[in-house]
């Protein structure tokens, strides 16, 4: 037994020296020197398979140290322009432009934008009407624009693609078809952000929201114009690829209407409708990651916003004047005569705004041919704003009920209470806006007193306690009614 084990170990050594063997003479060699690999000479690998061992690899560091006689060293080799000192070092790479994809952003990332895919008009208004009170006319104009803006990015993708194959020559191209941004018009309050919120939710794109009143021409004290598709790209995780196809809403776009009887530069309205025609339009442009001015220290990306919706919105001031201007153009004498204060009292009469209105207000003709699709909404009314206060999935009653749920409390409004507040908000001038804030008011301490007494099962708001002519009902836990208030 003793010599079957010797002769055993005897065989495993004699293995394993020849497995070290074949190791130390793998077959590879220097591509400078020509010395093959072996105990004494170890090679450095670099990506292709090319191989240095470390005495040629000293020789060519120190070559740009002493350029006069080692330069001739490197002279035959290959072009090593993709050489990544961080490889021959072991240290990790820095990859300023994009992130490490998760699962979830390689999902994204996958091509999901075809024709089986995308959600048709009627689908998108009805996840808007799910949240969005009224405004049907503006529903439907975003539901159209935003369906036909995706079904034109699979159209460009199937003629490039036609473009590239030589087989396809002889067929006709598909036809190219023209990006529709929008513009909306409405007061303040009437929900041209939530809108454009709900949209994005509903479509699972990346959506960046702006303010124009920030925006100057580049080299003042501002942001710049290309800061908006940073801040898509920051919504994006840094992913270009996805910012490209997604949606940018600029708000208060009326406050960068050109500057009426000014001597000065106007740096932040005419300049900006000026600096944001290529974007509008489709063009390349280097934005920082992770910042939203350009300087030495922040890496740039390239972005193409030529498949990027653009939505911009605002109030517009003053444009109802423009537009009484223009309807009663009439002369004011005789049989035909048409009454100066006939539209004073109507309340939606930016739906009857047009491009040369707008032109009038301040917004150059080549801004405005980039927003082909206007989208006016409508003036809430106290009908609307009940609605508002109950309808939607996340509306305002509800947050407040499922606030005092977690305290085991139901929370009940009359109908003449929703009439009140309805009211009270119109008096507000505001829109939507208002209700919140009134309800603020009134639930302040109807919040504070409720977790003192653990013994009130319901709380109802009454129309006396918002005329503040009573107080509200309280309903004990067991028992139907009681007729004592709480302030």
């Amino acid at each position: 037994m003793n010599d079957n084990e010797q002769n055993k170990q005897e065989l495993q050594e004699a293995e394993v020296k020849q497995e070290e063997s074949k190791k130390n003479h793998s077959g590879r060699r220097c591509l400078i020197c020509g010395r093959e690999e072996g105990p004494d000479v170890r090679l450095l690998s670099l990506p292709n398979g090319v191989c240095f061992c470390e005495d040629c690899m000293q020789e060519g560091m120190n070559s740009f140290q002493e350029p006069p006689e080692m330069h001739n060293i490197f002279q035959n080799l290959p072009d090593l322009s993709f050489l990544n000192l961080n490889d021959l070092i072991g240290g990790p790479r820095r990859n300023f432009g994009k992130k490490k994809k998760t699962e979830k952003q390689e999902e994204k990332q996958q091509p999901h934008f075809e024709m089986k895919t995308i959600m048709h008009p009627h689908r998108i208004k009805a996840g808007l009407d799910a949240y969005v009170v009224g405004q049907e006319h503006a529903k439907k104009v975003l539901s159209v624009a935003v369906y036909n803006h995706y079904k034109r990015i699979i159209a460009e993708e199937k003629r490039l693609q036609a473009a590239e194959q030589d087989s396809l020559a002889d067929v006709k191209p598909p036809v190219e078809i023209e990006k529709s941004n929008v513009l909306m018009l409405g007061p303040t309050g009437s929900g041209k952000t939530y809108l454009v919120k709900t949209l994005a939710r509903l479509l699972d794109v990346p959506l960046a929201i702006t303010d124009a009143t920030s925006l100057t021409e580049a080299g003042y004290i501002g942001d710049d114009i290309e800061s908006v598709v940073s801040k898509l790209l920051a919504a994006a995780d840094n992913d270009v690829e996805r910012a490209e196809h997604g949606i940018i809403f600029v708000d208060e776009i009326d406050k960068i209407a050109k500057k009426k009887n000014t001597n000065q530069r106007d740096v932040s309205g005419e300049a900006v409708q000026q600096g944001m025609l290529k974007l509008l339009e489709g063009a390349e442009v280097e934005v920082p990651v992770g910042a939203t001015s350009k300087n030495a220290m922040v890496p740039l990306v390239t972005v193409n916003t030529k498949n990027i919706l653009f939505i911009v919105g605002g109030a517009f001031p003053g444009l109802n004047d423009i537009i009484k201007e223009r309807l009663t153009q009439k002369s004011s004498i005789g049989f035909q005569a048409d009454l100066r204060d006939r539209f004073d009292n109507e309340k939606n009469l930016l739906q009857r705004a047009t491009t040369e209105d707008l032109r009038k207000f301040g917004m150059i003709p080549e801004f405005l041919g980039r927003l082909p699709i206007l989208c006016p909404l409508e003036a809430l009314t106290e009908e609307m704003m009940i609605r508002i206060l109950c309808e939607p999935e996340n509306a305002i009653l509800k947050q407040y009920e499922a606030l005092l749920a977690m305290d085991e409390v139901r929370l009940t409004f009359e109908e003449e209470a929703l009439s009140v507040i309805a009211k009270k908000a119109l008096e507000m001038d505001t829109g939507a806006r208002a209700l919140r804030s009134i309800l603020e008011e009134f639930m302040l301490e109807i919040m504070y007193e409720i977790p003192k007494d653990e013994s009130i099962g319901e709380v109802v708001i009454t129309a006396d306690y918002l005329n503040h002519k009573g107080s509200p009902r309280i309903l004990l836990r067991g028992m139907r009614s009681l007729g004592s208030g709480a302030n």
